[in-house]
């Protein structure tokens, strides 16, 4: 289990030197290490912790001489962990990603999901995403993978194999790399604006096709006698004579 940023390297050493060294309330001690009143009363006692050598914050850098003075004064004062000095960057993972054992079998699917809802991907996008290998991607896309005939396209994220955030970064960075459509290019279609589709010819357009699939001329819509006239004759005779 991780320990939270805001937690002091070995919670309980950090613990028994604040109590041996400060006059700090065990309600302090207690909310800087991440520990119950009770469990630092109990290092106090000398009931709990025995055998553990004290860790001096200070020496460490998590605390300062000032912040544990200004503790002691304020009662009601909570002790915070100091700035570390100097910053570790991350390391960047190399490589393909590891995946579970558990998760390896959908790693297939998840290749033909990406496939399918996102091409402009590139190979080395979906190694990084999902953790697999160039032979395995391609034999996928020529459906010459030996389970072609039994694989389902599934989200890699629902699958638990990569995250929304890293599919969105990927995906956003190979649309960058797309080439930029002219406005002539038949691929290049777009929606309609709001402006362009609300004009009086267009909603005109769309009254007489509505009025035309519906069998209705469309100066007659609105005339009730005229409509149920031409009800009554498509239903002809016979339809009259079950009426009475």
């Amino acid at each position: 289990m991780a320990t939270p940023t805001n937690t002091p390297l070995m919670p309980k050493a950090t613990a028994v030197w604040l109590v041996e060294n400060t006059a700090l309330s065990f309600d302090q001690i207690a909310a800087f290490c991440r520990l119950h009143p009770l469990e630092v009363k109990a290092i106090a006692d000398g009931e709990a912790a025995q055998g553990i050598k004290g860790l001096d914050p200070i020496m460490t850098g998590q605390l300062t001489r000032e912040e544990i003075e200004k503790a002691v004064k304020q009662p009601e004062h909570r002790l915070k962990l100091a700035d570390p000095k100097v910053r570790v960057p991350e390391a960047k993972r190399r490589g393909p990603r590891y995946t579970p054992v558990s998760r390896r079998h959908d790693r297939p699917n998840a290749i033909l999901w990406l496939l399918r809802n996102h091409p402009e991907l590139k190979d080395a996008a979906i190694m990084r995403l999902v953790g697999t290998t160039k032979t395995t991607i391609q034999q996928i896309r020529e459906r010459t993978h030996w389970n072609a005939a039994n694989l389902s396209p599934m989200d890699p994220v629902t699958l638990g194999l990569t995250s929304q955030l890293e599919l969105d970064l990927e995906v956003e960075k190979a649309a960058k790399s797309l080439p930029i459509r002219e406005a002539g290019d038949p691929g290049a279609a777009t929606l309609l604006s709001v402006d362009e589709t609300v004009t009086p010819d267009a909603l005109v357009g769309a009254g007489d096709y509505g009025s035309a699939a519906r069998g209705v001329d469309a100066d007659d819509e609105l005339d009730a006698d005229k409509i149920f006239a031409k009800l009554k004759s498509l239903k002809g005779p016979e339809s009259d004579e079950e009426e009475e």
